[in-house]
């Protein structure tokens, strides 16, 4: 087995650099069945809201943490965990799961929800967020929080990581898929476009079955378009940000990215892209949901007071 990379030298990587023997990659391991029907667009409009509650109730108890960012991917997070990922609470390192890497770490506390939610640890423990001792820290840490795939929160690598998942699955002949979520401030970083060239370059050669590209990844950007600093505009303008992932060779498609209509359907066509990665540029709002924190920078990295807590719990009821 080799990785396909720059030129004809392709390296061997030899069957060590597989967990599994040559006998078991001759064929992808079936996956495990759901046990859960996947949601309707109804029922994922009511646990979104849910989501967003408790994302606003437990950043107002710890009295810090990022509600911008985390309200503008509740739809993406929502539609991965309950209609798309394939993935087993009761056994988070099963190795035939989907992966989700939240490169924008900082989004933890809605990851946080969407996981108590799924079942992977007690709905109490979102209670706990950036306390001593917690598994919830400020930014997600794969090493604590069961579910978790990266630890995240300096932004830029996701993506990087995300692609070496991929190679792996590849590589092992499983038939995992992956997905990054990405923040579009986090696009700033130089290293999310070294791996956006590689995503389409990479390679997989296993045996007699020819070339395998990474088909299996999918990038998803939050364009919520705010940074700490301001609009991204401001900042770092970023634009056109569609057509420069189109340019590095990824299928791209443009969403909404509160409608779970244009959502799962985005996600389902990544499905049955062949040859090449998909990238997802949703287009979102920061602080989605609660009026006063929509396109407010201010809630980039702010904790609602408790009266504003209040407030934004009565605007989500």
């Amino acid at each position: 087995m080799a990785i396909s990379g720059q030129g004809p030298g392709d390296d061997y990587l030899g069957p060590e650099a597989s967990a599994h023997s040559a006998a078991e990659a001759l064929a992808f391991p079936p996956k495990k069945p759901r046990s859960k029907k996947p949601l309707t667009p109804d029922q994922m409009a009511v646990l979104a809201k849910k989501l967003r509650r408790h994302v606003i109730t437990i950043i107002g108890r710890a009295g810090s943490g990022h509600p911008g960012g985390s309200l503008s991917a509740v739809e993406i997070v929502t539609a991965l965990y309950f209609n798309v990922l394939c993935h087993d609470p009761a056994n988070p390192g099963w190795e035939d799961r989907d992966r989700l890497i939240v490169s924008k770490g900082h989004a933890a506390p809605l990851v946080y929800a969407a996981l108590a939610e799924c079942g992977y640890f007690p709905l109490k423990e979102l209670e706990t967020l950036r306390t001593l001792g917690s598994c919830l820290q400020g930014h997600c840490d794969a090493t604590l929080t069961p579910g978790v795939e990266m630890s995240s929160g300096s932004l830029g690598q996701g993506l990087s990581f995300g692609i070496g998942v991929a190679l792996a699955g590849r590589l092992d002949r499983r038939d995992y898929r992956v997905y990054v979520l990405l923040g579009d401030g986090e696009c700033d970083e130089g290293q999310v476009w070294e791996a956006a060239m590689a995503g389409p370059h990479f390679s997989v050669r296993t045996g007699g079955s020819g070339v395998s590209k990474l088909d299996n990844l999918v990038a998803i950007v939050d364009h919520n378009k705010l940074q700490i600093d301001g609009w991204n505009s401001d900042v770092m303008n970023i634009e056109p940000l569609a057509d420069k992932w189109r340019a590095f060779g990824w299928h791209t498609v443009e969403i909404n990215g509160h409608d779970f209509d244009q959502v799962l359907g985005a996600l389902d066509q990544a499905k049955e892209v062949k040859g090449k990665p998909t990238a997802i540029v949703a287009q979102t709002v920061k602080g989605k949901g609660v009026s006063f924190m929509e396109g407010n920078v201010d809630f980039h990295g702010k904790a609602p007071t408790p009266d504003e807590v209040e407030r934004a719990l009565r605007e989500l009821s």
